[in-house]
């Protein structure tokens, strides 16, 4: 049966939304800590082992997902993530927070980090030449997880309670990443090639590598390098935004938390946006300008007592942040083709886990000795800066190498010419 492409692309929103729902962890909390009187930090915990997990994980199992093909690596994630946050709901009826740790933090951080990366190289090859738009889908999905799961999650446990909240939430997860797991498949021989013919973006692979050969280059570097410092400048903003736009800014603690939340439609507006432009300015271009944004941005923000102006700068970093995972993948497919990018997407993919401890741990660990969000902000333009000097240099290197290929191209085309038959 001839498979839709856009079908495709809805099978892996579908499993980045489930996955995506973690990110509503905070509705479970105070509810957690008012039935089970769990401490705080042990319910964080469970948190903290998904996210670091997942990262990890999407390193760790890249080569069996690319073995395994989309439909039965994103059929382990369903399974492993619908038990993770099941089984959650057994650990909390047992009253056992081991069991939730294990449960909600290793199985769910297992199955996120493998479901992430299943649909991002088949939907690469189904948009060859619209890669930024086909992983933005993808990853828009992810960042709005939350957007869906945070009311309903409330509604269920004020209805049923936090154990069958979690029943529920477990066996609709998991029957939503089924079903987009049962139709994604990557395209046979000539599926593809008509939508790709009328397409008006075109994207050219540098080179078509092997994972141990992708590491091997300064390219894989500069985009973890790039990447590791995107994400951990994101989260650094992210923890901190709402008691710094109170400090800074005067902001009310009601303004403040609305502000949080259309952080959200930024970060999930930012992963969909970013992606499909670069398939037209290219992905190259678009790290650039997420570290100019950002760097203007964080040496202006500590003096920036205007809340529209403050609240403006913060929703382009977080725009940035949630752009950075959307244009990884398609950037990785640019450079190292297709051949393993499940493989190398889950490498680049560790800087989300360091990103995701570092981040938080900075921003905690300076204003507890400063008092103060300025140091904070000049450290991270410090790095931010470090970052741009980096996408210039990979800006450059990139287009040496796409002229490079252009030349061998053309010579190859040149040769074949000249060893045609010549017809009266």
């Amino acid at each position: 049966m001839k498979k839709n492409r856009w079908l495709i692309a809805a099978s892996a929103i579908a499993i980045h939304l489930s996955i995506g729902g973690a990110y509503a962890y905070s509705v479970y909390k105070n509810p957690i800590a008012e039935e089970l009187g769990w401490d705080a930090s042990q319910i964080t915990i469970a948190f903290t082992i998904m996210m670091g997990l997942a990262g990890f994980a999407a390193a760790l199992f890249g080569s069996t997902v690319e073995k395994l093909g989309p439909k039965r690596a994103a059929m382990v994630a369903a399974v492993l993530f619908g038990l993770g946050q099941g089984g959650a709901g057994i650990a909390i009826a047992m009253d056992s927070v081991v069991l939730y740790w294990l449960t909600y933090g290793l199985l769910s951080g297992l199955g996120m980090g493998i479901g992430y990366i299943a649909p991002v190289s088949t939907l690469v090859k189904w948009f060859p030449n619209r890669r930024g738009l086909a992983t933005g889908m993808a990853v828009l999905g992810f960042g709005s997880g939350a957007l869906i799961t945070a009311p309903v999650a409330v509604n269920l446990m004020e209805s049923f309670g936090i154990s069958n909240t979690y029943f529920i939430l477990g066996i609709s997860y998991f029957v939503l990443m089924m079903i987009g797991a049962l139709y994604i498949a990557p395209p046979k021989p000539g599926e593809v090639e008509e939508a790709v013919a009328s397409g008006k973006a075109k994207t050219t692979e540098i080179a078509q590598m092997s994972a141990r050969e992708a590491v091997r280059t300064k390219q894989f570097w500069m985009l973890w390098a790039m990447h590791l410092i995107n994400v951990t400048s994101g989260l650094m903003l992210i923890s901190v935004a709402s008691p710094m736009a109170q400090e800074i800014a005067g902001l009310s603690v009601a303004a403040a938390a609305a502000m949080v939340g259309l952080m959200g439609l930024f970060n999930g507006g930012g992963r969909l946006l970013w992606a499909a432009g670069s398939d037209y300015i290219g992905r190259s271009n678009v790290f650039v300008i997420f570290f100019t944004i950002q760097l203007i941005a964080f040496i202006t923000l500590p003096f920036t007592t205007n809340a529209i102006l403050l609240q403006l700068f913060i929703f382009l970093v977080v725009s940035c942040y949630g752009g950075g995972f959307s244009n990884l993948p398609a950037f990785a497919s640019d450079l190292f083709g297709t051949k393993q990018l499940g493989v190398i997407h889950g490498y680049l993919l560790t800087t989300w886990s360091l990103g995701g401890i570092f981040g938080p741990l900075i921003a905690s660990t300076v204003y507890e000795a400063a008092n103060s969000y300025v140091p904070l902000f000049y450290l991270f333009s410090f790095l931010i800066a470090i970052s741009l000097g980096i996408s210039l240099l990979m800006r450059s290197n990139v287009n040496k190498m796409k002229k490079q290929r252009a030349k061998e191209e053309a010579s190859t085309k040149h040769k074949g010419k000249q060893g045609e038959p010549v017809h009266s």
